[in-house]
């Protein structure tokens, strides 16, 4: 019996592994011989994620010929994957991606690092900061005078608490967006918002537009849900949309469905304009795709002279096109896994009845926690403590990585939480292996990209400031110096430190 539970087809893979482009080797630097590199390649590729584990390899003559190598490297390259536990093989069944003994399953999303390895790694995977108290904790209080009335109801509320609602109803009012609680659905988080609009609006198999690069847990919400993803290519800097692009796929492609950031782009901290909103609404209605924005970051503008656009909805009040996703998780804090759709009452209608087959509802105290937050003022207090510690952060780690990795190239966005960066022709993958060797953690670029984009970036979150912003660039930098020098991470122990 096979034990691969996936297949990874030989053109597929090839794209994948010819994405991985290192910097040329300098004078002195010796290359590995083809078939360890390729073997690395595939190693990485597993370590990553980008390649599941148990996904069956193709035969050595296809991926040869998809390579245009021998199939003499080929074989080697497989060989030695399995002498290090990255690879099976059986005959009959062919060859399968393994992970050795007493290794964690990679990650496929950006999962934050586990608390008891906090002491030894400096985490820039999971863009969330702190709580901001005191205003966590006044919120539960708040929430837990208000629990005992629900209490003695049932506790689900597939579309949410109605106060909850009609408050979300109103903040969308009070921005120029007229909206009634019946136009809001309150989920687990944004994740679960998209989860669930994906389900109703995109089938398997059905073409899904997303900017390029996109946030990358996102991206493998849909590449479960048997999506076909259409990357755009984002417009250079931190200008936002490619229009002309944008057209043409919705044009051409004409997918169900489209995901944007349009407030602080994850990863780019590209900021949207009116005019670019307005135009893309427009070609989305044309072409009869459902626009999904997500608006998680809106409120995390970061210097004094950013004057916010409208937000997309405004562009189709009545919500025909648009689907608006919002969240307290990046604004307040990610344990705090509330999020919410706004779209037109006869979607709202839907994506509640499908509900019932999903998840049921949302947590009956976190709601009446962040309801408790709207209602006091207390969200724009927390929302203003939350500005302050990221500017910060942003400050110091732009300050950092400038003086210890100068080659390094990036615009420094006005707002958000990530920084994305140009890592001088290094591989991004590479620098991601060889951090968590350092004591450092950071994703790579072809995670926030379709099919081995972006092998020449990193994401770097402003989650960290001060000294360890500083420490952070410094083990940064010895990654890079490892990559440099050709440094091979097969069957190493990472070093830890001290942060």
């Amino acid at each position: 019996m096979a034990q691969w539970t996936s297949a990874m087809g030989a053109a597929q893979l090839a794209r994948l592994l010819n994405s991985q482009q290192d910097r040329p080797a300098g004078p002195g630097t010796r290359r590995p011989p083809a078939y360890r590199a390729l073997a690395d390649g595939i190693r990485l590729l597993v370590l990553e994620g980008r390649v599941p584990v148990a996904a069956r390899l193709p035969a050595e003559r296809e991926l040869a010929l998809a390579l245009s190598v021998s199939r003499t490297t080929v074989a080697a390259a497989y060989e030695a994957l399995r002498t290090e536990g990255f690879l099976e093989s059986r005959r009959g069944a062919g060859s399968w991606t393994a992970v050795p003994a007493g290794n964690p399953l990679p990650a496929r999303g950006l999962e934050p690092l586990p608390p008891e390895a906090l002491g030894s790694v400096i985490d820039l995977g999971c863009a969330s900061l702190p709580a901001p108290e005191p205003w966590l904790t006044r919120a539960v209080q708040g929430a837990l005078e208000e629990l005992p009335p629900y209490a003695h109801t049932h506790g689900d509320y597939p579309a949410g608490l109605p106060a909850l609602r009609a408050m979300i109803a109103e903040r969308y009012t009070l921005r120029g967006i007229p909206t009634m609680p019946e136009q809001i659905m309150v989920t687990t988080g944004a994740m679960g918002a998209i989860d669930a609009i994906c389900h109703l609006f995109a089938g398997r198999g059905e073409r899904v537009a997303v900017e390029s690069p996109s946030y990358a847990n996102i991206l493998q919400l849909m590449r479960e849900a048997g999506a076909r993803l259409v990357p755009v290519a984002m417009a250079d800097g931190l200008s936002g949309w490619d229009m002309d692009r944008w057209r043409q796929v919705l044009r051409d492609a004409a997918p169900r469905i489209a995901y944007v950031v349009a407030d602080f782009h994850n990863p780019t901290g590209a900021l949207a304009d009116d005019d670019q909103r307005r135009r893309l609404v427009d070609a989305a209605r044309s072409a009869g795709t459902v626009l999904v924005a997500d608006e998680t970051m809106t409120e995390l503008w970061l210097d004094d002279d950013v004057d916010m656009p409208r937000p997309v909805c405004g562009f189709d009040p009545a919500g025909s096109t648009v689907i608006t996703v919002g969240s307290a998780s990046k604004a307040f804090w990610a344990g705090m896994r509330i999020g919410w759709v706004r779209a037109a009452p006869d979607v709202i209608r839907s994506l509640v009845s499908a509900r019932a087959y999903a998840d049921l509802g949302t947590p009956v105290l976190e709601q009446l926690a962040v309801n408790w937050l709207f209602s006091t003022g207390g969200w724009a207090q927390a929302v203003e403590i939350r500005r302050g510690q990221a500017r910060e952060n942003r400050d110091a780690l732009v300050a950092a990585v400038r003086r210890e990795l100068p080659d390094w190239e990036f615009e420094v966005p006005k707002g958000g939480l990530t920084l994305w960066v140009r890592t001088g022709g290094l591989s991004g993958s590479r620098l991601a292996e060889m951090g968590e060797r350092v004591g450092v953690r950071v994703p790579s670029g072809p995670r926030f990209g379709v099919d081995g984009a972006f092998e020449g970036y990193v994401r770097l979150p402003f989650t960290v400031g001060g000294a360890v912003a500083e420490e952070a660039a410094v083990r940064l930098a010895a990654a890079a110096r490892l990559v440099e020098n050709g440094v091979s991470g097969g069957g190493e122990s990472p070093r830890t430190f001290v942060a």
